[in-house]
């Protein structure tokens, strides 16, 4: 199943289709709120006998919490709910009075292990005010005094599309319906481990309204497949790298390592010629070339490669743009952009558009690197993580990957996806240049611009999380992420057992 990253409206709509077409709308309730307590039950089942507080409100994402509630006190769990206010909805309604019916709830104690959080979903806005501020502070309360805190589809406070979260509790774990809403991705530090839930939308949840798909491990695996038992070093990839301007070979030899790390057969760095004794004595496994002083070099190199990575360390000179331009000029095979040539090709558009003529591309830029491509500023690119890159790959014909929190890649049919493994490890320089060594390798070896960014993002991300388990994240390098590549692409596949179709895992960040 294709999961979506939504917004709140995008979330409504799907809830909204899968009525129309007969799924009665208190079953989502009802399954959302056993799913969610089972879940509940089987991560803390330690804590289940310190009993289990829950914020109902008045809207339906407290009908969710009066279902966990009748749920969990009907196994025998010390169960106590604070009602804020009167239910608005008829599902919620009939939802309370199921549960009460039950004359099974304890008294409040304010000492409960786990506390679940049903006040406020997805349509909520703005500053959370009266009883309802109060209900969010006595979370805080109880889980600073060692409660889990657990989120009914958003935490409560936190904006479903935008992410804002000036105001939301912070869970240990949210529990979403049916599909992942941006705002978790955006503020994962407020949403915590994610665990989406199956509630039953069915083929609603893929409206053709544009929303974009989370990369899951599957995905991935559909770019790496396996190599024949005949292979050798040719047939598995031949990669050029073209950067290293002179003081800048580090981001050269790591997008090569990169490649290496994800099973390219040989990488040629070509560099200024100040750079080649560095890129020579430390990728020690790719041979070196000067930059093309012709266009007979340039297309010697050209054929050689199955792709080319234009950018890492290139350097902002007038004779890095030449090598670019000619690399780009005398060239046919799949292409990279990276890091510096972003910076060229933000400077002369209608050229670079020209020079990649239609071949697949693929498009890497940071958040400033975007806004200059783009002619938006670095915060309308930040508002706009979603969608910006679009217009961009559709205008250059190219894939767009914008890396941030989430890396969002954006294809010119249209295609969106969204990858939203990584940590702070990778907040670190040259790590852009290792993930460029990724997807070019991947690039090369199955021509899928959009299947290689996308699957390039997320091994770049779960690498990331290997090393924060192992290693947590203040002092590690990229040396340990290089290393963690190669498990990566031999993990097994994780296989959610129903009703849970994905989980993503709560953020290392120390």
């Amino acid at each position: 199943m294709v999961l979506r990253v939504v917004t709140a409206d995008d979330a409504a709509r799907r809830d909204a289709a899968a009525i129309a077409a007969g799924v009665p709308s208190r079953a989502l309730m009802q399954r959302a709120g056993v799913a969610a307590a089972q879940e509940i039950a089987a991560k803390y089942r330690d804590r289940l006998t310190g009993g289990v507080a829950i914020f109902a409100g008045p809207g339906n994402n407290g009908g969710d919490a009066w279902v966990v509630a009748s749920t969990l006190a009907a196994s025998g769990v010390r169960v106590t709910v604070h009602s804020l206010g009167e239910p608005r909805t008829d599902d919620a309604r009939a939802e309370r009075a199921h549960a009460l019916a039950q004359d099974r709830f304890a008294d409040v104690s304010g000492s409960e292990r786990i506390v679940v959080d049903g006040v406020l979903g997805t349509g909520a806005r703005g500053t959370p005010r009266g009883e309802v501020a109060g209900a969010l502070e006595a979370m805080r309360t109880q889980r600073a005094a060692g409660a889990a805190l657990v989120s009914l589809d958003v935490p409560s406070g936190l904006d479903a599309t935008t992410g804002d979260d000036a105001h939301a509790v912070l869970a240990d774990v949210t529990i979403t319906f049916g599909t992942i809403k941006r705002g978790l991705l955006l503020a994962r530090a407020a949403a915590g481990e994610i665990v989406v839930i199956d509630i039953g939308l069915g083929t609603h949840n893929e409206l053709d309204d544009g929303a974009p798909a989370l990369v899951q491990a599957a995905d991935a695996r559909q770019a790496a497949p396996p190599f024949p038992p005949d292979a050798h070093k040719g047939t598995r990839g031949r990669i050029a790298f073209v950067g290293g301007g002179e003081g800048l070979a580090g981001a050269t030899i790591l997008a090569a390592a990169g490649a290496q790390r994800s099973g390219s057969g040989m990488t040629r760095v070509v560099v200024e010629g100040g750079s080649m004794a560095a890129v020579q004595g430390s990728a020690v496994a790719s041979t070196a070339v000067r930059w093309p002083g012709d266009d007979a070099s340039a297309e010697g190199i050209a054929s050689w490669a199955h792709a080319l990575c234009v950018g890492p360390g290139l350097g902002l000179t007038n004779a890095s743009r030449n090598a670019m331009e000619r690399m780009l000029a005398n060239s046919s095979c799949p292409v990279v952009l990276d890091a510096d040539a972003l910076t060229h090709a933000a400077q002369q558009m209608d050229s670079v558009r020209g020079l990649l003529g239609g071949r697949p591309t693929v498009l890497t830029p940071h958040v400033a690197e975007c806004a200059r491509l783009t002619g938006e500023s670095n915060e309308r690119v930040e508002q706009e993580r979603f969608d910006v890159g679009l217009s961009l790959a559709r205008s250059l014909g190219a894939v767009v990957l914008l890396k941030g929190t989430p890396t969002v890649v954006s294809a010119p049919d249209g295609r969106v996806a969204v990858s939203a493994t990584g940590n702070p490890a990778l907040a670190t320089a040259g790590s852009g240049d290792v993930l460029s060594g990724i997807i070019t390798t991947l690039l090369a070896q199955t021509g899928d611009p959009f299947l290689s960014a996308t699957a390039g993002a997320w091994v770049h991300g779960r690498a990331a999380e290997r090393v924060a388990l192992r290693h947590g994240v203040r002092g590690t390098t990229l040396d340990h992420v290089l290393e963690e590549l190669s498990a990566v692409w031999h993990e097994p596949l994780p296989v959610p057992e129903p009703p849970v179709l994905a989980r993503l895992p709560l953020v290392i960040t120390a």
